[in-house]
């Protein structure tokens, strides 16, 4: 609003002849904010068919090798036309885990979806999140339009402007709407690239109870107990750093203590 009023400014400083239909344009861009809100506030809503679809995946799986399993979907996914986003392996004594994001072209999703599930012992869960941009890209459009009709107007006085003052601040907010401009292409394409191309991410264990979803049931006395075995070898492996600890040291804390102990002795008598 701050920019038109200004043009309107310079023509009107300047005497500059604009044709008709280009000023009425700025004039009307000129309405206060409260008429232009009620004015977006009559749009209808977008009922475009072709809506543009963010979608988000996550699979955990229990396989029976981790890192052949990383390598294996980063394979399939090239396969799809896909590309490696990145991947974590971690290989702790008790069970091996690791995970993997990757996008892959939203009309290939399905099929790569069935091979990644393909490649593990169990499925542990599955989860599939779109999320609708459509509404949004398209009001982005509309602000790349205005700004784009607001930057041609600007080059139009900047042809005309014969001070030297008019030019440096034309030339300043061409600059801004460039910026202003080139920013909305920016979220255009991220929105574009996002829909083609869906995010999915594995996660991988030899273990469920490594993953993040672990099934719920009322009561599973084996995931229990073995939750038990798992805390009881940690606890038994602390102790047991403790001693070879104590092990280590105590050969030369007991005669530090003892020659302590005897010049004491000897400075009491």
């Amino acid at each position: 609003m701050l920019i038109v009023a200004l043009v309107l400014l310079l023509v009107r400083r300047n005497n500059l002849n604009l044709p008709p239909a280009t000023r009425q344009s700025l004039e009307f861009m000129a309405l206060p904010s409260a008429d232009m809100a009620q004015s977006s506030k009559m749009a209808p809503p977008s009922e475009d068919s072709d809506r543009l679809i963010i979608t988000d995946t996550s699979l955990s799986l229990v396989v029976k090798d981790v890192a052949k399993a990383i390598t294996d979907i980063q394979s399939t996914t090239t396969s799809f036309d896909g590309f490696l986003i990145d991947s974590h392996l971690s290989q702790p004594e008790s069970a091996a885990s690791g995970s993997i994001s990757v996008r892959i072209p939203s009309d290939k999703l399905p099929q790569a979806l069935s091979a990644f599930k393909g490649l593990a012992v169990k499925v542990v869960s599955e989860s599939i999140s779109g999320s609708d941009v459509t509404d949004s890209y398209t009001d982005l459009s509309a602000r790349l339009k205005v700004l784009t009709d607001t930057k041609a107007k600007f080059e139009q006085i900047l042809d005309q402007a014969t001070k030297v003052t008019d030019l440096l601040e034309v030339q300043r907010e061409l600059t801004n709407l460039q910026a202003q401009i080139d920013n909305l292409k920016g979220q255009q394409k991220y929105y574009e690239q996002s829909s083609k191309l869906s995010k999915v991410t594995v996660y991988l264990s030899t273990d469920a109870l490594s993953l993040p979803y672990v099934p719920t049931t009322s009561w599973r006395p084996l995931v229990i107990f073995r939750s038990a075995v798992r805390s009881l070898l940690s606890l038994a492996r602390l102790v047991a750093n403790l001693f070879i600890y104590l092990a280590v040291f105590i050969p030369v804390i007991v005669p530090a203590v003892l020659l302590i102990r005897f010049v004491k002795k000897r400075k009491t008598r």
